[in-house]
């Protein structure tokens, strides 16, 4: 059977979660909106709370019975995004990590990480993912998009985190942040609204963290950090399926500034993962546009379901050899390298 190695699989510490919810809460002041919310988050600790903040009872079994072999673990959203404070964003990353790095060791070769870093600061996110991979062994890092401080790593502050990412030989995977809440969205009316609301706010968060990673392409990140990579969930937020729309603006507004054309950076710079996406056709033509050496497994524990997404990979219509690549042996290649 094939080894499964997931790679977007969300963890919760529940004291980080509970208070950046209700500090999200106490910033609402219309009752439509507050009770929008109220109906989310009763969802939000009814379906996922338990699992999120389980390792043992729930995930490990769920993975044996879908014959997961590795899940790589990360702070669920908004994680450390959430937090508008710069210095609490610091510590509750280094609380965060401290906490993942525990757990690794507790369940042995069951799990890997991806440190939370507080990108508030910039100079604190280096030395958090430094601490991350050196000495806690992270294999990466993940951000979900929640706020301005992950608009802005095109710029030059940033520049020393990509450095470091490239001199770590890690990626960055950058991961859709929380819902927001559009009062236009809210239809009391209707009936079973849950369905369309979480589609609606996937194909939103999505094509913003797409638009994030091509903007990251035009500022020349991985023209001056060359060993810099980002990972996208989700068949890439749809971006592999506009790669040709991508190269014909850049050709027809005269650019020359990037050393490549933009498509020429997706399967070297920008990889993807299957995560929540599981389309035969969808993931046939992932490989198409960016190659299988730049696609690895993910589920989106416990958002989606492990036994699907398992048995997806395993009947999808791909060669054994791109198979393996994308069930783990990409993973081991990219992620799993030595011993950190």
């Amino acid at each position: 059977m094939t080894v499964l190695i997931a790679i977007e699989e969300a963890f919760s510490l529940p004291e980080l979660d509970e208070r950046r919810r209700a500090a999200f809460a106490r910033r609402v002041t219309s009752p439509v909106v507050q009770a929008e919310l109220a109906r989310r988050q009763e969802i939000y600790r009814r379906d996922f709370a338990a699992r999120l903040a389980d390792f043992a009872d729930h995930r490990l079994p769920e993975m044996d019975a879908a014959g997961v072999d590795v899940q790589v673990l990360s702070l669920t959203t908004p994680g450390i995004q959430g937090e508008p404070d710069a210095a609490t964003a610091v510590a509750d990353a280094r609380t965060a990590n401290d906490f993942l790095a525990a757990v690794i060791a507790e369940h042995g070769a069951r799990f890997q990480g991806f440190a939370a870093l507080p990108l508030q600061d910039p100079h604190a996110a280096v030395t958090e993912l430094q601490r991350a991979v050196d000495d806690l062994g992270f294999v990466g890092a993940l951000v979900n998009d929640h706020g301005p401080d992950v608009a802005r790593l095109r710029r030059p502050e940033y520049d020393p985190l990509w450095r470091t990412l490239a001199d770590l030989n890690v990626p960055l995977y950058l991961h859709p942040g929380a819902p927001e809440i559009d009062p236009a969205d809210i239809t009391p009316d209707d009936e079973g609204s849950w369905a369309a609301d979480a589609a609606i706010h996937a194909l939103r968060l999505g094509a913003r963290t797409a638009a994030l990673a091509a903007r990251l392409v035009h500022a020349r990140i991985f023209d001056r950090h060359p060993g810099a990579r980002i990972i996208l969930g989700h068949m890439g937020e749809g971006l592999p399926f506009q790669l040709a729309r991508l190269d014909a603006r850049y050709r027809q507004a005269g650019e020359t500034r990037l050393q490549r054309p933009p498509s020429a950076y997706f399967g070297d710079n920008v990889l993807i993962t299957t995560s929540g996406i599981h389309s035969p056709e969808t993931l046939a033509a992932a490989v198409l546009a960016v190659g299988a050496d730049a696609v690895l497994f993910a589920i989106d524990y416990p958002f989606e379901s492990s036994t699907e997404a398992a048995h997806f990979l395993r009947t999808a219509p791909l060669s054994v050899h791109d198979r393996e690549k994308i069930a783990h042996r990409n993973a081991e290649r990219l992620l799993l390298r030595g011993a950190r």
